[in-house]
Formats: structure tokens, sequence, C-alpha cells
């Protein structure tokens, strides 16, 4: 069974999907994990720290960022998942938006392709996933990182994004993708203001009702400073958390965080909470 799978089917709490960013520009970490050394290490924290997946990324999709050339987006991802292979059975997800990085990933030993464009980036994106026959997390997102904060706006942002959603799943499983490997992801931060984030946590019980697992990714992001009087990328762990154990109540199966050690002690002490 496919190990981005065979992890979901545990029913007892949401999976923690570790970050690990190859680039130097990512809001985040970017610079942290270039070397394949330094990214392997992280690799090693991560899962000693609890995570079900790590999330390997080589291109930055922050607001404002440029689009990464292909060769080099394969010289940063594909060493690191090759490595942590060698050595770990853990799930690795290729965030790529790129058929051919991700064909050349899952090779290299990636379970599941997350793509912040929900397979529109090239126009055989929907072929290569059939192909692969992998999960694969699609995302909305508002314009293209370069663009997507300058003016995002809706009508009815919940509305807009399922009806995305749904259309993109039809036109998935129209191409011959299988239901079982799609997961969805409401895109916390991807050309939305602090309330249409606000406004998509609350209503992930919409997403939950459309049937697939359904990946939640507000660790760090801008909306906690805006809520926190600007607070630095550094200290989000406190909203980061917050946002993650509401997901978590309300549905989400798929947490993406950069703290993982924090984020799996707060949904242990949340589990034993609610366990009634």
């Amino acid at each position: 069974m496919n190990p981005f799978l065979e992890a979901l089917a545990q029913p007892n709490r949401p999976l923690v999907m570790g970050v690990i960013n190859t680039t130097p520009d990512s809001f985040s970490d970017g610079g942290q994990f270039l070397s394949v050394d330094a990214a392997l290490e992280q690799a090693r924290r991560l899962i000693a720290q609890g995570a079900d997946i790590l999330d390997i990324g080589g291109e930055s999709t922050r607001p404002g960022s440029d689009p990464v050339d292909t060769g080099e987006e394969f010289a940063r991802v594909l060493p690191i998942i090759e490595a942590i292979r060698r050595e770990s059975s853990v799930a690795i997800s290729i965030d790529t938006r790129k058929p051919e990085i991700a064909r050349a990933a899952v090779a290299a030993g990636a379970d599941c392709w997350n793509d912040v464009s929900a397979l529109t980036f090239a126009p055989d994106s929907l072929a290569t996933a059939v192909e692969l026959d992998v999960p694969v997390v699609l995302m909305h997102a508002q314009g293209d990182p370069k663009t997507m904060q300058q003016d995002p706006h809706y009508r009815d942002v919940t509305g807009e994004v399922l009806n995305f959603l749904v259309g993109r799943i039809g036109q998935a499983i129209q191409a011959g993708l299988k239901l079982s490997n799609i997961i969805v992801d409401p895109g916390i931060g991807f050309g939305k203001t602090l309330e249409h984030n606000l406004t998509l946590l609350r209503d992930l019980p919409r997403f939950v009702a459309l049937g697939r697992p359904v990946l939640v990714g507000a660790s760090r992001k801008r909306f906690i400073a805006a809520l926190d009087q600007g607070a630095e990328v550094g200290d989000r762990l406190g909203g980061s958390v917050a946002a993650a154990l509401f997901a978590a109540q309300h549905g989400a199966q798929i947490l993406r965080v950069h703290d993982v050690a924090e984020t799996r002690q707060a949904l242990t002490v949340q589990t034993a909470l609610l366990d009634v």
C-alpha cells in the first residue's frame, strides 16, 4: 500500500506533515536547508519528533516569489528525496507545480504530489497525475504566487473555493485519477485576506463534507501576524498551533506544519481532553 495512504488510514488523529523547503527564499525556512546534509538532518529531526509525512519543496510559492527554473528545482529536491528514502520509509510528499518534477520525485521515492495549482500549471499535469497513480493534493489559489496577495477578492470565499475544488475533482476523475488518490486543500494564504483565511478555517466542515481528506497549511502564515501586531515568522508558533488544533477539531486530516514536535504534543493533549 502507498505509505501516504497507509498513514491516512490511521483514524485516531490528524497526520502531521513536516515542511522541508530546499529553497533560499521560502517565507519561513528559506536558506536553512539548501544542502543535502542540512535537509537530511532536518528530515531526521522531524521524523524523530513524530512527523507522519515529509513535504519536500524546491520552489518557493510565498507571496511575491518568482518561478524557479526546472533544472534548479530538480537539483534542489531529488538528492534529498533519495537520501531520505535510503534510510527511512516515512511518507514523502513532493511540493511542486511541475509535472516533470513530480514524475522524477516519485521515481526517487516520493509517495504523494502536493500541487498548489491543483494540476492546472501545465497542460500535462492531469495526465501525469493519472500516470503516477499516487495521492495528489489539489489546492486552491487565486492568482499565481507573484501576484496573489495584491488584491484578493471574492463574493463568497468558501463557496468559490468549494466550487473550484469540486470542479477540479470532477476533471481529475474524468481524466482517470482515482477518487481515493485525491486530497483537497482550501489554500490558506494563497490569494486570501485575513478575513478570507478565518472564514475558510471556520468553514472547514464544508470541505470535509466533500468526502475527501482535507489538508490545512496555516503554519506561520501572515494571517497570524495580522492578528498579533505583526509577529515575525519566528514568533508565530502559538498562532500556528492554535490554527492546527482548530483545524483538527473541525475535520482536517492532514496538518502541514513547520513545528512538528509542538503540534504533535498539542494534538496529544487535545485528544486526551476530548476522549470521553
